[in-house]
């Protein structure tokens, strides 16, 4: 039997990054695999252990075949290796952080996938994008108030997405994931 790809969204300081890194040994021991991103960022840059690679170069890896998905969003470009569709034929479930706006072509390529949209209280999700000090104040404004309306629509158009808020403590967070992806028979 195949795998599923879980897709995990939300806004930039939801804590995608932590809920992985605090999340992959029990998603391991359950048979499921978390991806690395390629992403165009400097190495040096603070944020997710993903493999930095040059403009350059992921248009190499691009024009290769490299990536099962990709996109590009504020600035940047991501792509997930092509290995998971081996790992998803071979019937390993696959976690990967994916992005909002790419949903509808990660749909169409893996239409069983299960996404995951993680949410916080607008206040946490302030002070974060504050505490990281790669936008402006007003920059950060425009991107909540840009995340509110961008939930509020996803939601809308696809119901099925489990939400999942991330306001509190991660480990509450990672249990309900865990709850959740479990209720959902992936990674069993």
């Amino acid at each position: 039997m195949a795998g599923r790809l879980i897709y995990l969204i939300g806004p930039s300081g939801s804590g995608k990054d932590s809920l992985l890194d605090a999340a992959r040994e029990p998603m391991a021991t359950r048979g499921c695999r978390i991806v690395r991103r390629v992403i165009t960022r400097s190495a040096e840059a603070r944020g997710e252990a993903a493999q930095a690679v040059s403009v350059e170069q992921f248009a190499e890896m691009q024009a290769q075949g490299a990536f099962a998905l990709s996109w590009f969003a504020n600035g940047l470009h991501y792509g997930i290796g092509q290995e998971i569709d081996q790992w998803l034929a071979a019937g390993h479930d696959v976690l990967i952080n994916g992005s909002r706006g790419h949903l509808p072509q990660a749909r169409a390529r893996y239409p069983d996938l299960l996404v995951v949209l993680l949410s916080v209280d607008q206040g946490v999700l302030r002070q974060r994008l504050l505490a990281r000090g790669r936008e402006s104040p007003q920059e950060i404004e425009a991107r909540l108030s840009r995340n509110a309306q961008f939930a509020d629509d996803l939601l809308v158009d696809n119901p099925s997405i489990i939400l999942l808020d991330n306001s509190g403590a991660l480990e509450q967070t990672v249990a309900r994931l865990l709850q959740r992806i479990d209720r959902e028979h992936a990674c069993a």
